[in-house]
């Protein structure tokens, strides 16, 4: 990654040299008005997204890997799991309840019990632990 940006850093030295070597005067001879001002910004914009998309460019996502061990540690049941899941869908009790066909009473057991195995007390922290922990993709 570091020789990638050094070999775009000169890539743009180069361009201002260049710049330079031309000396903006030429230019301002040739176009009339700002004109040339906003060609040398186009040229600099085109050049700049050019870069910054090739720097930024995203590699593809690995793939979720349960962590079964984090599981056995916790002793998460697999209906917890699947309940937390659903939880990190953004469902709520009844909807969570629904999906497993179960009351909202037991949906509400799960969670409870899966709050206090990751000790946290709010849905987000859950989530969000359970990330941490790869629990959840």
């Amino acid at each position: 990654m570091t020789r990638t940006i050094l070999i775009y850093a000169a890539v743009l030295a180069v361009a201002a040299f260049a710049l330079e070597w031309l000396e903006y005067k030429y230019i301002t001879r040739v176009f009339t008005g700002e004109l040339y001002i906003v060609l040398i910004a186009l040229g600099f914009a085109v050049l700049g997204g050019w870069a910054g998309h090739r720097l930024t460019r995203k590699t593809a996502p690995e793939p979720f890997e349960l962590n079964r061990a984090a599981i056995a540690s916790l002793g998460m049941t697999d209906r917890e799991l699947e309940t937390l899941g659903l939880l990190a869908k953004g469902l709520t009790n009844k909807e969570i309840a629904r999906k497993l066909d179960i009351s909202p009473n037991t949906v509400k057991t799960h969670l409870a019990k899966v709050f206090e195995k990751l000790d946290v007390s709010r849905r987000t922290q859950a989530v969000q632990k359970a990330k941490d922990l790869s629990l959840i993709p």
